[in-house]
């Protein structure tokens, strides 16, 4: 699990080169069976991943993506783990309406939603993410990358590779995509430090990216707990009607309160340990969050969360 840790609107302005020319791809083999878009609200749909560790017998498919089909286009919010994943997800939007994908927008950088990005570049799909998002992957991508393709295969990671959002923004953002209004909502450094959330204004569905995991265990990557706990709460205050997380299933805004109850049990368990005097390697032993035992991943990502709130005490 560690491999893969690594208003108005506001000017969206281009992320910069993304260094050599990309290289087309050969074409995998298709199909790869998605999952089907389930429409949420009029417009507005999800593509459910299982929530599981990327493994070969899931293909990579284990996050949430989805898109919002307005009056003269289509955005899409993540695009999976792999080039195979975005091309099956053009073809399964190609399959619900005509009309043309604008724009792609990435919530937060982690492997199991950013590499089907190449599929829509290839198509002058633009693509947008919060700045140091854009900036972690050019920065750190290729090591999941190659993370993936050790885990998945070559076969079907093929046509894969690192794709750096071509516009980026800094702070929440109204914007106007195909026709519809979304909202890009920054809450400060999070889960990761470019954490965005989208909310169709229309319907009232958030797509919330990293800030939310349902019956899957929270994991900390790049950020602390506090911030992360602050987004939680400013996604409560909203006027929201359905919250998809990035793993499990859509929920109501009191729905997302596990994610910060589970955040508050680690912290308050490592501090508790670190304050006794608790040695590392006992801590990611011992230290234990009983409530979410039954999440998926629990057994894998406890002690790596253990490990880097323990280490973060240390620098403190």
């Amino acid at each position: 699990m560690a491999a893969f840790v690594a208003c108005l609107a506001a000017p969206v302005a281009p992320a910069g080169a993304a260094g050599a020319a990309p290289v087309q791809p050969q074409q995998p083999p298709y199909p790869l069976t998605v999952p089907a878009p389930v429409q949420l609200a009029p417009g507005v749909y999800v593509m459910r991943g299982n929530g599981e560790a990327v493994a070969p017998a899931n293909r990579g498919v284990v996050a949430n993506n989805g898109f919002i089909v307005g009056e003269r286009g289509v955005t899409v919010i993540d695009t999976g783990s792999s080039y195979r994943y975005g091309r099956a997800m053009i073809e399964a939007i190609r399959a619900i309406t005509p009309l043309p994908i604008v724009r792609v927008i990435i919530t937060h950088q982690a492997p199991e939603f950013v590499f089907g990005a190449a599929a829509f570049r290839d198509r002058d799909i633009p693509i947008l993410a919060h700045r140091r998002a854009a900036e972690l992957i050019r920065e750190r991508c290729w090591i999941c990358l190659k993370n993936l393709r050790r885990t998945l295969g070559e076969d079907e990671m093929a046509g894969s590779r690192v794709t750096v959002p071509d516009h980026t923004v800094d702070s929440t953002t109204t914007l106007d995509s195909g026709g519809r209004a979304l909202q890009l909502l920054y809450f400060g450094p999070a889960s990761t430090p470019g954490d965005l959330a989208v909310l169709d204004t229309e319907t009232g569905v958030l797509f919330a990216g990293g800030l939310v995991s349902i019956g899957r265990i929270p994991e900390l990557r790049n950020e602390s707990i506090p911030g992360w706990l602050a987004a939680l709460q400013r996604i409560e205050a909203l006027d929201v009607h359905v919250v998809v997380p990035g793993f499990g299933p859509p929920v109501p805004p009191d729905g997302i309160a596990p994610t910060g109850a589970y955040l508050r049990e680690l912290d308050a368990g490592v501090r508790r340990a670190y304050a006794a005097g608790v040695g590392l390697s006992e801590a990611m032993r011992t230290v234990q969050t009983p409530d979410f035992r039954q999440y998926r991943l629990y057994a894998t990502a406890q002690p790596a969360n253990v490990q880097r709130l323990y280490l973060q005490l240390e620098k403190q």
